[in-house]
């Protein structure tokens, strides 16, 4: 390779290195989107300048369409359906990996690997490594997006013996990776893809509604190794080198949202918890009672407060409440009422959901602050107004050591004058268990559609 491609591949690296760190905050991430796009256009355009391409046709035939369905799918996705499109889009990464390793493997002159039965035994480790990380990649992404969009359960899904079946099957991929290297037999090579297929579904179906930020960004660190993977096989530098910044970004991201719910990457893999939400009553087991209110009085009690801080959750999500929620905080602003937004880092079904959403109602960013900025602030609030959020302010994290959650971080709302939760129903959130924030004395629910509760509180406020 001339040095013309490998500096404009170089350049291309430093646009996607500073496109992550353009990404990692709201102010910057237009700017980070920018530098993406360019270091990506420019990887495509050396790539189609090198001399091994032969043909143009296919490429441009594949551009086409893959351009034409990311241009429909992007131009009618909604906000709220974010996770499960990055899923998807995890899934056809895996999938690339492993063709594009089946191709290396069946024809390896082609790559300048070897020739058949005689492939470079660094080769075929990457390869391996690299078709097995895709596959896993490939149909745990599905899954994963079968879960956020509802089509598959969001309860975890187990059955006696699983953790010891799946260490099974990863001992057997690392067993024929070994087998490969030393026999090269395309049967070897077919039954790991076919092993990793099924862990990929195996790994991911026992992981519940509440850890799907981990499993999302956990996801897309495979894809970056798989990348990377392959990036050896087909001897791409940029390949190897954008790979390797989304396998260590994704897996940084994951440590972050563990942190967040202060659980472990490998108990979140081995025991997810959390489901569909079930239906509640309005009384405790204990035989307390919530209070209920309504649009009216929510309206009321805000604007005769002096602070108001907004705790978004996936409900605001599902509701698409966001624009409706960004015109009641303007007009509480307008009464003379500080507004703030509190952002719990795993709040939503991705990282930094939430953020994306109040970022599209165009909420203020110096608004919006994340759970250690925010927190010991809510003692001083006269309103804490909590819309969808339910896991992420149950004190059962702080109260109860018998809670899937205890020890999680959570947002301190229970610690204001009055706490306004607009829910559908009083049932359990994503991991599965009650709130007794609900039955609190400064609790008043607000049940029902989140935007439509927003709009009501914005008449009520008007009148």
């Amino acid at each position: 390779m001339s040095s013309l491609p490998l500096l404009s591949y170089l350049v291309s690296s430093v646009c996607c290195i500073m496109a992550l760190r353009g990404l990692s905050g709201p102010q910057t991430a237009k700017q980070g989107l920018i530098f993406g796009i360019v270091g990506m256009a420019l990887a495509v355009v050396t790539t189609l300048t090198l001399s091994v391409v032969q043909s143009y046709t296919v490429i441009i035939a594949g551009v086409a369409i893959g351009g034409a369905i990311g241009t429909v799918i992007a131009k009618k996705i909604e906000m709220t359906a974010l996770p499960q499109l990055v899923a998807a889009f995890h899934s056809l990464v895996g999938l690339a990996a492993v063709f594009i390793a089946g191709a290396a493997f069946h024809n390896p002159e082609a790559y300048g690997i070897g020739t058949p039965g005689d492939i470079h035994i660094g080769s075929l480790i990457e390869m391996s490594l690299g078709v097995a990380i895709g596959a896993i990649t490939f149909t745990g992404s599905i899954i994963a997006f079968g879960k956020l969009q509802g089509i598959v359960t969001g309860k975890p899904v187990v059955f006696k013996g699983q953790h010891m079946f799946n260490a099974l099957l990863g001992a057997a991929l690392v067993f024929l990776i070994f087998v490969l290297c030393v026999s090269e037999s395309a049967f070897i090579f077919w039954l790991i893809v076919a092993i990793a297929l099924a862990l990929g579904v195996l790994m991911i179906i026992p992981i519940g509604g509440a850890d799907m930020p981990v499993i999302v960004s956990m996801l897309n660190s495979y894809s970056g190794w798989a990348a990377a993977g392959i990036g050896f096989t087909l001897q791409n530098n940029l390949l190897i080198i954008v790979g390797a910044l989304v396998g260590a970004s994704g897996a940084i991201l994951s440590y972050i949202m563990c942190k967040g719910m202060n659980r472990s990457f490998i108990s979140v893999i081995l025991g997810g918890f959390g489901g569909e939400a079930a239906a509640g009553a309005a009384a405790s087991s204990d035989g307390k009672s919530a209070k209920l209110g309504s649009a009216e009085d929510a309206a009321f009690i805000m604007k005769n407060a002096s602070s108001v801080v907004i705790v978004p959750g996936y409900g605001m999500a599902v509701a698409q409440a966001q624009h409706a929620l960004r015109e009641m905080a303007d007009t509480l602003k307008k009464e003379g009422v500080r507004v703030r937004y509190a952002i719990h880092p795993v709040a939503g079904r991705m990282p930094g959901h939430m953020n994306v959403l109040l970022a599209e109602a165009n909420v203020p960013y110096e608004d919006v602050l994340e759970l250690e900025e925010i927190n010991r602030d809510f003692s001083q609030t006269d309103v804490a107004f909590v819309i969808g959020a339910n896991d992420i302010t149950n004190p059962a994290a702080k109260k109860d050591p018998a809670s899937p959650i205890y020890g999680m971080p959570i947002l301190d709302v229970e610690a204001s004058g009055t706490v306004l939760f607009v829910k559908r129903s009083l049932g359990s959130g994503y991991a599965g268990i009650d709130n007794e924030l609900f039955f609190y004395d400064n609790t008043m629910m607000l049940l029902g559609d989140a935007k439509h509760m927003c709009e009501g509180i914005i008449k009520a406020m008007e009148d």
